[in-house]
């Protein structure tokens, strides 16, 4: 017993010394690492960091991260190199015995190689494993040869566009070359008065520069540019022309540039044009010649009080009158109808707006046409009673709204019209039916609908 129990203590004895013999040396080694640098790890003589020629050389910490060169590890350890950056995930450790550092793949718990950075590497596809870096300046190198060979590329796009597509100042040479110039509205319309007004020119020829006039004064500077240029004072001429073609090409000019242009107008009538249209409408022509006139005689009245009121003087209406009572001129009928009508509701509506200096102006000059009173006077109201037993409804709509203005005018005369009484039935009854007709269609605010409440309303007066 005495023995064992001497074992057990020289036993725990020996722990203790071995214990302070461990904490002896690590205080004498830290003690002898602060005192004597030599004896770092990592230390780095001042000769290695220069060449032989003298020159430091760039550190891993120096390093730019462009430079580093990829250190691709395995499953052995590998000696890194200085500068080679480690990929993340690779186990490092340092070798005491040779002072460099070394790196390998990390191994899984079964003994198989890490699965993630095969996939990152399948991932990034195939990875250029060569030991030579791509420096910075290399990289700038690449880049500006590619940003050279773009802009070839659209050097070559431009060049491709400019021979696909030619400057207007090439086309222009090529035109001049072609004895073809790009001409203005004013040059063309001055080529085309002067072959309507060259002797040397054919009838065709003339008919054709009149034609094409037609299309371009209808622009309201260009008719103003046909003004001064004098081709107004021609076509007014060619009113005079013994050439029935001439005259209705003539008036078909005159009433396009006439078309809501006051300074037209007032050069026209000034020029003499209300008279020679008025001559054409009164004496024997073709229907073709007859229409044209009267559409340059309704672009001039309309909105021209003075032109209205000489047209009075003139006995424009003993004209118009005088086309009811010639044979084949019944397609101008519900024209004039509606060029009276136009110019009557034209005052009616100027005299209930509002009143302003020039608007006060302008009743004035209306107030000297008395239109109404000499439309009533030659008996235009039986004229435009008989008219409604055309059988077209839009002949029908028109001569309506005619009679509701005439109504307040020419009601004695209506009321004792048995005939008109007859045929204001007849339409009622027709349009009754049409207009239900209408509504079982769906359409409850029809035309027949409308034309149904102007009968009624024109019975009622009566």
């Amino acid at each position: 017993v005495a023995m064992s129990h001497w074992a057990g203590f020289l036993s725990t004895a020996a722990k203790v010394n071995l214990l302070l013999l461990v904490i002896s040396v690590v205080f004498s080694w830290s003690s002898l690492s602060d005192r004597v640098p030599e004896f770092a790890l990592t230390k780095i003589e001042e000769s290695d960091m220069k060449d032989d020629g003298g020159e430091e050389l760039v550190t891993e910490d120096d390093a730019d991260p462009e430079d580093l060169e990829v250190f691709y590890p395995t499953h052995q350890w590998q000696t890194l190199r200085p500068g080679q950056a480690v990929p993340a995930g690779s186990h490092v450790r340092l070798n005491l015995q040779t002072g460099e550092r070394e790196a390998k793949l990390p191994a899984s718990d079964n003994g198989k190689s890490d699965m993630g950075g095969e996939r990152r590497r399948k991932r990034l596809g195939k990875v250029n494993i060569d030991s030579n870096s791509f420096t910075s300046q290399e990289l700038k190198k690449a880049l500006a040869k590619m940003k050279e060979s773009e802009k070839a590329e659209r050097k070559a796009h431009e060049e491709e566009v400019r021979k696909k597509f030619r400057p207007i100042e090439q086309l222009k040479e090529e035109f001049e070359k072609l004895n073809v110039k790009m001409e203005t509205d004013y040059e063309i319309m001055v080529k085309l008065i002067s072959k309507f007004n060259s002797s040397a020119s054919t009838l065709d020829e003339k008919v054709a520069a009149l034609y094409d006039l037609e299309y371009y004064v209808h622009q309201v500077d260009n008719a103003k540019d046909f003004l001064s240029m004098g081709g107004l004072q021609l076509v007014i001429e060619g009113l005079n022309s013994s050439e029935a073609v001439l005259k209705e090409h003539a008036a078909f000019v005159l009433g396009a540039a006439l078309s809501s242009n006051p300074k037209v107008q007032i050069e026209a009538i000034e020029g003499g044009a209300l008279q020679k249209l008025l001559v054409v409408l009164a004496t024997e022509q073709p229907l073709a010649v007859k229409k044209k006139a009267l559409f340059a005689l309704s672009s001039m009245l309309r909105h021209f009080p003075y032109a209205q009121q000489q047209f009075l003087k003139l006995g424009g209406l003993q004209v118009l009158r005088s086309l009811f009572r010639q044979k084949g001129m019944e397609p101008l009928h519900v024209r004039v109808v509606t060029l009276l009508y136009d110019l009557i509701v034209e005052k009616m509506l100027l005299e209930d707006s509002q009143h302003g200096e020039q608007m006060e102006e302008k009743i004035q000059q209306y107030q000297q046409v008395k239109l109404v009173p000499a439309v009533v006077e030659q008996d235009w109201c039986a004229v435009v009673s008989k008219l409604l037993a055309v059988p077209e409804h839009d002949t029908r709509e028109k001569v309506l709204k005619m009679l509701s203005v005439l109504m307040a005018f020419c009601r004695e005369r209506y009321r004792g019209d048995p005939a008109l009484s007859t045929t204001l039935r007849l339409l009622r009854s027709e349009y009754e039916e049409l207009a239900a007709e209408e509504q079982r269609e769906g359409d409850k605010d029809g035309y027949f609908e409308e034309l149904l409440g102007s009968v009624n309303t024109i019975i009622q007066e009566l």
